[in-house]
């Protein structure tokens, strides 16, 4: 299937401001790219571009005052398959892993491994097989542990807050069965893109874009929704890292006012190609 995807966010700022940006398609989704994506800066301004250490595409540059938008669309190609599921994959010893793989064992901002939730962790869930039934069962409960409200988003809530407080929205279920998954060593990573409502009924909130996780089992990385807590169709790829700070959408040093936001993706005909 085609999915189109896209953004239109607008800001304004008091005073020239340098940003960070991270607007683009991941790189390992670009030889599924059939219309190519151009960002656009309105006014328009130089943005360089270059890629962080977790190989996402980045740029920075700096923005004049006054109101700035900031767009971006492509069409992709998609398999049209729901998130692979395969319920046999195993839990690779620490030891056997790649050393790529490590850093994503640790503890990270918003994923404290080293706290009380790894004895949480070991409590609820060593009696679950090792491997993909463990990650499962994670996934599970923290899609019943915590009570999803846009209202109550908070940049400074880390992996134990969403634990005690049960109320998120997705980057906060994501980084909590993050945690979990790394209290028992099994490699966990935070990713963002761009995830429509296709297959499933049609949300009744405004399309945003959405966090899921990847575990390392068998030697390959998967995707898991402790949000939706389904396999989904149509998962566009932008960025992914430790959590969410490795994968902020923008950066931005200087005070700013965001002044609208939205997101598109949906399917597409082969006519959209013309």
């Amino acid at each position: 299937m085609l999915i189109k995807v896209g953004f239109e966010i607008a800001f304004t700022f008091p005073e020239p401001t340098a940003m960070i940006l991270m607007l683009y398609l991941h790189p390992t989704r670009l030889p599924t790219v059939c219309t190519p994506e151009h960002l656009r800066v309105e006014p328009w301004v130089m943005v360089p571009d270059f890629f962080d250490a977790n190989g996402n595409r980045c740029g920075r540059t700096v923005v004049p005052a006054g109101r700035v938008v900031f767009s971006n669309s492509a069409v992709v190609l998609d398999c049209g398959l729901p998130d692979l599921q395969v319920k046999n994959a195993p839990q690779i010893n620490i030891q056997d892993l790649p050393q790529d793989v490590l850093p994503f064992l640790l503890a990270s901002r918003y994923c404290e491994v080293d706290s009380e939730l790894k004895e949480i962790a070991w409590q609820l869930f060593s009696g679950a097989p090792a491997g993909w039934p463990r990650v499962e069962a994670v996934s599970n409960f923290v899609h019943n542990h915590i009570r999803f409200d846009y209202q109550q988003a908070r940049a400074t809530r880390t992996a134990l807050d969403v634990y005690r407080e049960r109320v998120g929205v997705c980057r906060d279920f994501m980084h909590l069965a993050i945690t979990f998954c790394r209290c028992l060593n099994i490699p966990a990573r935070y990713c963002t893109g761009y995830l429509g409502d296709i297959g499933v009924p049609p949300a009744d909130s405004p399309m945003d874009f959405s966090a899921w996780f990847e575990a390392f089992l068998g030697g390959q990385w998967y995707a898991f929704d402790a949000r939706n807590n389904v396999p989904r169709i149509g998962r566009v790829l932008m960025a992914r890292g430790r959590d969410a700070a490795d994968v902020a959408i923008t950066t931005t040093f200087g005070v700013n006012q965001l002044q609208s936001f939205k997101v598109i993706t949906h399917e597409v005909s082969a006519a959209a190609l013309r």
